[in-house]
């Protein structure tokens, strides 16, 4: 536990010095998405709230609500008699990621300008979170996935709870972890970060606190006198509205049985430089240990998409040396090439098979990592032609204030 405290930055400061999405397993059940019903406002003293109301889809997002978050944190911004903004949910899910199965059917139909703007307002949004100019509390109560990871962690406060579930399970749907991902993972102690977005594994919210994800731990059951006591906070200095956190938080550590005790391990096996010499490495070492643990972290690589799991692995790499925007910026050349099927179809035949059919027995093409050539990867990096713009965020207004 103390080594990887030691390994952290202050996590109690703002996502500007420490930044962090996965898709949703749950399907889009309305033919028209209400935003202002599934983005509620709620407002107390000079604080306001964004309350993400879908819990039927386990708040899985859509391009309208992500707009409606960024045009709200945007006035929430601007206007000065507002000191703080707080960001939480309905139901047993924070947020479980973005409405694939919605994205999976736009795209079959033919529709990939709704698919594509769902990606830009999302990175947009993220930017801003990130480089917010007032206090922002997210409380990660329930499954927190993919984007809903995305949309919370560049929050100044991250309050999670003994009902919190965290996972970035891109790789195992044929995609890519986004949304400012491959920024925060790359930030994790040691490997930890390539570790959870090559397996997908899941972290709770004690261990979101131990390797920095998270800010604040209280239980579940004590979030109404926290919220009350934020509702009544006159004020716009984040010293104070992390008092009041502090209040209501709990000091925890990880047990015996969490993922962390294998910090060792994981920096042996996932700081190789390619996929197969991870494999390799959990290989040498399930034979020399018998841990089971090792055999069971292999299955669960070997379940992803090949192509995903490599353009993950260099995507949070090079995540390590970039800023926000630019990790942004890549990610978003990512995902559009991700679901254009230009190059490969894993990201639908991730989604047919895991959440459309379910028959959970994905045909990955290529089948196998020794077939993915190298410019294959290389490919989904490049910078586009003329023909797609990347994306543009507002660097030169917003890098200064920060």
């Amino acid at each position: 536990m103390q080594r990887l405290k030691a390994l952290l930055p202050d996590t109690r400061s703002s996502f500007r010095s420490f930044h962090r999405r996965a898709f949703s397993a749950q399907p889009n059940y309305v033919e028209h998405d209400d935003a202002q019903d599934q983005i509620l406002v709620q407002g107390r003293a000079i604080s306001r709230a964004a309350v993400l109301n879908r819990p039927y889809s386990l708040n899985a997002l859509t391009t309208s609500m992500v707009a409606r978050l960024k045009r709200l944190y945007t006035s929430w911004e601007d206007n000065p008699d507002i000191g703080f903004v707080l960001m939480k949910a309905n139901g047993r899910a924070f947020c479980s990621g973005g409405d694939v199965v919605r994205l999976y059917h736009l795209l079959n139909e033919g529709n990939a300008e709704e698919a594509k703007q769902f990606f830009e307002t999302l990175y947009k949004f993220v930017y801003l979170q990130g480089t917010y100019l007032k206090p922002h509390v997210a409380i990660l109560d329930g499954i927190t996935m993919g984007c809903g990871a995305g949309i919370s962690l560049p929050g100044m406060y991250r309050v999670v709870t003994d009902k919190t579930l965290f996972a970035n399970p891109e790789a195992q749907m044929g995609f890519h972890p986004d949304a400012g991902a491959s920024f925060y993972l790359s930030r994790l102690p040691g490997y930890l970060g390539e570790y959870l977005a090559l397996t997908g594994d899941k972290l709770n919210g004690v261990e979101m606190i131990a390797c920095g994800l998270a800010t604040h731990y209280t239980l579940n059951a004590r979030l109404a006198l926290l919220e009350e006591r934020l509702g009544k906070l006159v004020t716009d200095d984040a010293s104070l509205v992390e008092a009041s956190l502090a209040q209501y938080g709990d000091l925890v550590y990880p047990d015996s049985r969490s993922v962390l005790s294998k910090i060792d391990t994981i920096d042996r096996c996932f700081g190789h430089d390619t996929v197969e010499e991870i494999i390799d490495a959990l290989e040498k070492e399930a034979a020399v240990s018998y841990d089971e643990w090792c055999t069971t972290i292999l299955g669960k690589i070997r379940e992803a998409s090949p192509l995903s799991l490599k353009v993950t692995l260099k995507s949070i790499r090079e995540g390590r040396f970039e800023t926000l925007d630019k990790c942004l910026v890549r990610e978003y050349r990512l995902s559009l090439r991700g679901i254009s099927k230009r190059v490969s179809s894993d990201f639908f035949e991730g989604t047919r098979a895991r959440l459309v059919e379910k028959d959970f027995a994905p045909k990955w093409d290529p089948p196998s990592l020794k077939e993915v050539p190298e410019d294959m990867v290389e490919h989904y990096f490049s910078p586009f032609d003329e023909v797609e713009s990347e994306l543009e965020l507002p660097t030169t207004l917003r890098e200064p204030y920060v």
